[in-house]
């Protein structure tokens, strides 16, 4: 029952336990950029094993973030986010341990797996756990948490990497996970939908999207080969990507409803959400590099370095949200990438021996304030884009559209500029290429800009608004659930259906047509 008050002890105690979980997955997410270069002369790794030790996590995680919350509604939320935090602390105990590459690449994998189960699980059990009273300020202060966890984070990745080394950046999650896990199992209520055990899980969907996902990604990092494997994954890419929709369209409860789409503003800001996450994950995987091997930063000065981002989105991204529900949400989602635009090339500047203060601060305030102006209204525009019902659905497919964005961008960005395999050894070279992926990062901002234009109007009186106010993550925009539902869409009933009792039913709402 959703009976339980903010105030008692059970309370904090469920608030303690989905702020730990959840900061697992935040924290390692904005860490690792941060310990790429010192992974790379341990390991003997080429820029191409770098790529996939980001990218790796991001395919499991975003092909399968839909199917975790689908999961947690059927078998229990908090089974689900325990299996969760579990399955990354063991993932993470494995990157920790990899003697070389390769099994570092695996067991990013597996994280990212993990990371898909207990992130839309920990939102889930706030809303399922809390009285509708209580159940705002909870997930306001879970967000708030979190954001302080996102900000924490590059500081304490670039501590470990120059202290005990960049293993611990991952061991660190274990000690995590073992004071998560009693503490849910003995004070956190399970919850779930009984209503939809009779029903199938789109499995085919996510495995198809995955594989859609790690054969683009494989092409685009190996291109310069011009291998035969290179070109059968190209070809198996696009093959599986029109099975993917193929399937969907066809199955009675698909994992992403080709239906949902046909609300014209709710297509256009997922569009504008695959071009500002493609650059924001281009350029911190980029600038994290760049200015240890071409400025000469340690890890922790340059974790400290980009730490006013998320700072910024952390003290203002719920006044940019009461902002764009003021004014409408055309204005800051037109703004706000052009100021990203310009934070971009800012960096420019940033070359050998760059100055913080004249080089990189300006250039980093300025795409902080323009990621504080589009974030929140972006989220609040694709959750008016469709029925409230849909709210949780809708949430979810943007927030995997972004996460495979930032994947198809670490991938690509490398080939554009034309980074060989060894160029994080060579300053001169990677410099070389920061200079080019750089305008590449804001050429698609400024199509996002242009696109939010066009497309984006003030969404009716009556629309579901985001709970999440406080938002400090740069991977991608928050998972928003139900009022009363799971992390991924619900009802007012305490644990109504979520993502895969939804799907049946998907009528996409009007607004935005």
């Amino acid at each position: 029952m959703a009976d339980v008050r903010l105030a008692s002890a059970q309370g904090k105690w469920i608030l303690l336990t989905t702020v730990l979980g959840s900061s697992m997955a935040m924290v390692d997410s904005t860490v690792v950029n941060v310990a790429l270069p010192r992974m790379g002369r341990d390991l003997d790794a080429d820029l191409a094993a770098l790529q996939w030790t980001v990218n790796a996590y991001m395919l499991t995680l975003a092909g399968l973030i839909l199917l975790g919350g689908a999961l947690g509604d059927r078998f229990g939320r908090r089974r689900i986010f325990v299996l969760g935090v579990v399955w990354f602390a063991s993932a993470s105990l494995l990157c920790g341990i990899a003697p070389d590459a390769a099994v570092l690449i695996a067991a990013r994998a597996l994280q990212g797996v993990g990371g898909a189960l207990l992130t839309p699980g920990s939102l889930a059990l706030i809303q399922a756990s809390f009285h509708p009273d209580d159940r705002a300020r909870a997930v306001g202060l879970w967000s708030g948490f979190g954001g302080i966890g996102a900000a924490v984070g590059p500081f304490l990745g670039g501590w470990l990497v120059d202290g005990p080394g960049w293993r611990w950046v991952f061991l660190l999650n274990v000690p995590l996970a073992l004071l998560c896990v009693p503490i849910a199992l003995r004070h956190v209520p399970e919850s779930g939908d009984g209503r939809i055990h009779g029903r199938g899980f789109d499995v085919l969907g996510a495995v198809l999207g995955a594989l859609c996902l790690a054969f683009v990604t494989y092409a685009l990092i190996e291109a310069e080969t011009g291998s035969v494997p290179v070109v059968v994954a190209a070809v198996a890419g696009v093959a599986t990507g029109v099975a993917f929709v193929r399937v969907e369209r066809r199955r009675p409860d698909p994992m992403m409803p080709p239906e949902i789409f046909a609300s014209r503003q709710f297509t256009a800001v997922n569009i504008v959400t695959l071009f500002v996450y493609a650059a924001f994950s281009g350029f911190f995987f980029l600038a994290a590099l760049q200015l240890q091997v071409v400025s000469g930063y340690s890890a922790l000065a340059a974790g400290t370095a980009l730490l006013p981002i998320t700072v910024l989105m952390l003290l203002l991204s719920s006044r940019a949200g009461a902002l764009g529900e003021r004014i409408g949400p055309r204005i800051p989602l037109t703004v706000g990438p052009v100021l990203c635009a310009a934070g971009v090339l800012l960096m420019l500047r940033v070359g050998p021996d760059a100055s913080y203060p004249t080089d990189v601060l300006p250039a980093l305030l300025v795409m902080g304030l323009g990621m504080v102006t589009l974030v929140a209204p972006l989220t609040a525009t694709v959750l008016a884009s469709v029925s409230t019902e849909h709210a949780g659905l809708a949430s979810g497919i943007n927030n995997a559209a972004a996460r495979a964005a930032g994947l198809i961008a670490v991938a690509a960005l490398p080939l554009i500029a034309g980074m060989g395999p060894e160029a994080y050894r060579d300053p001169a070279q990677f410099d070389d290429a920061f200079t080019t992926a750089m305008p590449v990062c804001a050429g698609l901002l400024l199509a996002a800009a242009a696109l939010a234009f066009t497309t984006v109007r003030r969404p009716p009186a009556d629309c579901h608004h985001p709970e999440c106010r406080t938002h400090a993550s740069v991977t991608a925009p928050p998972l928003e659930g139900e009022q009363g539902g799971s992390g991924h869409a619900g009802t007012d009933e305490p644990g109504g259906p979520g993502l895969a009792g939804q799907a049946e039913r998907n009528r996409p709402h009007p607004s935005g047509e």
